[in-house]
């Protein structure tokens, strides 16, 4: 068990009207710099599925797009032991300050990829932001079992009521 520390600054700017919050970020993520960035992750597939458009498979892109649809990205954890990428068995857990990207945005609607993020919020961020959160499932491959594509993009299509 590692004690890391996430290293991936959060997306967002004052045009931000979601927040797309994950547990922690994968450690092929944490090499890459950059969220959802192992290859059989499926967030950015789900993404130019309901946005109908290609990302290019690099950060500034990424970035732009986000932006560009006024979606922002972190992850609730800051700090906290962790075997590998494995959700289960984080440990000794220390929050990102939720509201500090609040305040500099026009985010009005929280959303977590995944029961973990989502548990994690209700618990540790919710008193704090008072902003309820609106559970996706996971993108990630060890999702695959009970997500295929066209479900996570079935569910994924609800934020595009709140853009």
């Amino acid at each position: 068990m590692n004690r890391v520390i996430h290293n991936i600054n959060p997306v967002f700017d004052k045009n931000s009207k979601i927040l797309i919050l994950g547990s922690f970020p994968s450690l092929k993520s944490r090499e890459a710099g950059f969220y959802y960035s192992h290859k059989q992750n499926r967030f950015w597939k789900v993404m130019e599925k309901i946005f109908n458009e290609n990302i290019e498979n690099n950060i500034d892109c990424k970035k732009i797009f986000l932006l560009k649809h006024n979606i922002a990205l972190w992850d609730v954890i800051k700090s906290c032991d962790i075997e590998g990428s494995s959700d289960s068995s984080i440990k000794n857990i220390c929050v990102n300050d939720i509201n500090s990207i609040l305040k500099s945005s026009s985010i009005k609607y929280v959303f977590t990829t995944g029961k973990k993020a989502y548990d994690l919020y209700k618990k540790y961020c919710f008193n704090n932001t008072k902003i309820d959160a609106i559970y996706l499932p996971s993108t990630s491959s060890s999702n695959i079992a009970n997500y295929n594509l066209e479900d996570l993009i079935s569910n994924y299509k609800i934020i595009l009521k709140y853009l």
